[in-house]
């Protein structure tokens, strides 16, 4: 039995909510390693496969990760932010072109990129009708919850 995203979010909504400062969760094989506060240590390996999500996530060596970023706040902008910690993808498959660019008119509705998480994709969509006035993340870089993605005026 393997966890989907909804009760890993589940389980780290709960744990928000509360004092707790590490809680481990464990089900046939799977460990999930949640810790408040400063750098994660490193996992232990539990017979199966295992995952940890704390202050710092693993990720391999090759995988960038976005660097963060102040974006001025306009009112006369929506921004569209990530709804999770995954890797933002800018085109809907390798070598195909970009959902949306700069200039790009999009309606509400409208796919802009898509976030993978544990090789589940979301497609990310407009929340808003208007012209993309830019894009805050590169292309296939890990991007945090709440994080703006696009401005579109």
């Amino acid at each position: 039995m393997t966890l989907s995203f909804k009760e890993v979010a589940d389980i780290l909504k709960i744990i928000d909510s509360s004092e707790c400062e590490e809680v481990i969760v464990e089900v046939e094989g799977t460990r999930i390693v949640v810790r408040r506060g400063g750098a994660a240590a490193p996992a232990t390996p539990v017979s199966g496969t295992h995952e940890s999500i704390g202050a710092a996530v693993r990720e391999p060596a090759d995988r960038k990760v976005a660097k963060s970023t102040q974006v001025a706040v306009d009112d006369s902008q929506t921004f569209v932010r990530s709804p999770m910690v995954g890797t933002f993808y800018r085109c809907p498959a390798p070598g195909e072109a970009p959902f949306v660019d700069v200039g790009a008119a999009v309606k509400k509705g409208d796919p802009l990129c898509l976030i993978e998480v544990m090789k589940l994709y979301t497609t990310i969509e407009a929340s808003a009708d208007g012209v993309i006035a830019a894009v805050h993340a590169e292309d296939n870089t890990l991007v945090e919850f709440d994080q703006i993605l696009f401005a579109i005026k």
